[in-house]
């Protein structure tokens, strides 16, 4: 069964690194490694860095392995 992010992430166009710090998804310390090493798509507005919620979820499709079935 593949995990459907899209219905499991709150509504919005763009996220910052604290909001989803506070949803459990990624720390902010790993998600500014992420940023640092363009691992994940940042939109910058002002000095902030913001995450859209379409590129949150490619990013967790594509690092979500999943679990083997017997």
């Amino acid at each position: 069964m593949k995990t459907n992010y899209n219905e499991l992430l709150p509504e919005g166009v763009v996220f910052s690194i604290r909001q989803i710090n506070d949803m459990g998804l990624i720390k902010s310390d790993m998600l500014k490694k992420l940023i640092y090493n363009q691992k994940i798509e940042v939109l910058k507005i002002a000095s902030k860095n913001h995450i859209s919620r379409t590129a949150l979820i490619a990013y967790l499709e594509s690092n979500t392995i999943p679990a083997q079935t017997n």
